[in-house]
């Protein structure tokens, strides 16, 4: 089959399945079939287009496309012009020979864990469609789970790529901070904002990773010590020589026991026995929120200003609230973000990976205010990422894997999926990538579509 035939058969099946899930916002189908023409008529030169020849991707749509306004899931920014020019990372895939055949839906302006979208309609979770697919990535993981597309990208400030991987049972990568250029997307928290993909296979995942890799002058954050680092080459490499351990305290106490239970299982297949205790992830976490709330609600300042009611109701309160913290609140999370990565860094003087729930149970409903951990009620939105947060804050790279599924405590409906963190030290997405492979080939952890759930 040629590519722009398979294309047109993506094209096609989105715009039947879609509706069911409402991952995606747009579809570029002028563009996606030119690019497909063009990846044809390489292959029928005998050359090769690029590692990701044919494949279809689609980004959250904070990426910027050219020919669309940005939306980053509000409704201010219809009213922006279409962007002039792609996105680093979506040219670079598309360089690559990977096929843009949309963008998707996430949480407003990215603050949230759900993607229930008053703008544009919630995404639902393919494996049960009553449930959130998490956010604020929500339709990047939704699409993969569907089967609508192996490849897409989104971005990670909280924990908006690790918690819809988790929801959704797919794979993602939130790299080192500064690791993946962030030029040509909308901003949320610019101390904390991440980008990364999310894919049906390790080897995907990594492909995927290798192409998007490079220092950017667009993003003076992207500064990585080596320009490029391949992955792809070295997923076989096993285990051999690196220690990796679970992590319990903070992160086994904030799931629930089937949570654990997976990782547990996960950290068995890899015959690792040993445990540590990330120090005082609490107050990363708490750090993580002050910092988002001030420098999200700056960055939204004019608007607030002037049309606070044009914003999504489940943030507007979020927002206020961080226009009117104290300057020595944000000052203070970000001197105790430097204290908290200077603890933990010395964790991986012993071990190069750790394993940690990615969240504290599966997908609430939509509409669902709170949610239960081990027999204790707390609001479902914000502590969907309270496994996440500590993480981020201080920027250490992090492969999520999809470890099976389990009951949610609130429902008997079906299991759903739960997810897994797989954390190394700074720039050593290659730890977190062998790792992940060690497992999906021991089948300890592996994606499952949920296509047969997404019918019209």
């Amino acid at each position: 089959m040629s590519v722009t035939a398979r294309i047109e058969r993506v094209l096609a099946d989105i715009r039947a399945r879609d509706r069911a899930i409402n991952a995606f916002v747009d579809l570029t189908e002028e563009r996606a079939l030119a690019q497909a023409r063009r990846v044809d008529r390489f292959l029928q030169a005998g050359r090769s287009p690029g590692r990701l020849s044919g494949i279809p991707f689609a980004v959250k749509n904070l990426f910027d496309v050219k020919g669309l306004a940005t939306l980053a899931g509000s409704r201010i920014n219809r009213e922006l012009p279409p962007a002039s020019r792609d996105a680093t990372l979506v040219r670079r895939l598309e360089n690559a020979g990977a096929v843009l055949v949309g963008t998707l839906n996430m949480d407003e302006y990215a603050y949230g864990f759900s993607t229930e979208n008053s703008h544009y309609g919630p995404t639902r979770n393919p494996h049960h469609q009553a449930h959130v697919a998490g956010g604020s990535s929500g339709g990047s993981a939704a699409a993969v789970a569907a089967d609508l597309v192996p490849l897409t990208l989104g971005s990670d400030t909280n924990g908006s790529i690790r918690v819809p991987a988790s929801f959704c049972g797919v794979w993602g990568l939130k790299p080192t901070y500064g690791r993946l250029s962030r030029a040509g997307t909308f901003p949320f928290v610019g101390s904390l904002d991440h980008v990364g993909p999310f894919a049906q296979s390790v080897a995907d995942l990594a492909a995927a990773y290798d192409a998007m890799q490079g220092t950017d002058p667009g993003d003076p954050v992207c500064r990585p010590p080596r320009s490029v680092e391949t992955v792809s080459d070295r997923l076989e490499a096993g285990l051999e020589g690196l220690r990796v351990a679970r992590a319990v305290g903070y992160f086994e106490d904030g799931a629930e026991p089937a949570v654990v239970e997976r990782v547990a299982q996960a950290a068995a297949a890899l015959g690792a026995t040993r445990t540590v205790e990330v120090p005082d992830a609490a107050l990363g976490r708490a750090a993580a929120f002050v910092i988002t709330a001030a420098e999200g609600a700056q960055l939204h300042l004019a608007n607030l200003r002037k049309r606070a009611e044009d914003f999504e109701p489940l943030i507007q309160d979020r927002l206020l609230a961080g226009a009117l913290m104290p300057a020595a609140w944000y000052l203070q999370a970000q001197r105790v973000r430097r204290w908290y990565y200077r603890k933990v860094m010395p964790l991986f003087d012993s071990v190069d990976a750790i394993l940690a729930p990615a969240t504290p149970r599966p997908a609430q409903k939509i509409g669902q205010e709170t949610f239960t951990v081990r027999g204790r009620t707390m609001l479902a939105r914000p502590n969907a990422g309270m496994l996440t947060q500590p993480i981020s804050c201080i920027g250490l790279p992090v492969v999520a894997a999809p470890v099976g599924a389990v009951a949610d405590p609130d429902d008997s409906g079906a299991p759903l999926p739960v997810g897994m963190q797989i954390i190394a030290a700074p720039w050593r997405e290659d730890i977190c990538f062998r790792v992940a492979r060690a497992l999906e080939r021991a089948g300890a952890a592996r994606f499952v579509a949920a296509k047969t759930q997404c019918s019209s």
